[in-house]
């Protein structure tokens, strides 16, 4: 699955676009490197991502194309 796609459906960005304007600005890393909208994404991998001032870092236990919004949650863990 794509970064940008798994951010919107795991609910860590509520937009796809703003996922992709996220990646295209180099705030959003996969597992140490600065990572692109279309980087394929995997289990066990760990996201970072620069909201201004603070930063989010989680890891993925499920890829799914969509799910519920109180499933959400369960796809990542934050670290």
């Amino acid at each position: 699955m794509r970064l940008d796609k798994y951010l919107k459906v795991s609910r860590l960005i509520k937009r796809r676009t703003v996922a992709r304007e996220a990646c295209d600005q180099g705030r959003v890393s996969l597992n140490g490197r600065v990572a692109k909208a279309g980087a394929a994404v995997k289990v066990g991998d760990v996201i970072e991502i620069a909201f201004g001032t603070r930063n989010v870092k989680a890891e993925i236990l499920d890829i799914s194309e969509t799910v519920r919004k109180e499933d959400a949650k369960e796809m990542y863990r934050y670290i």
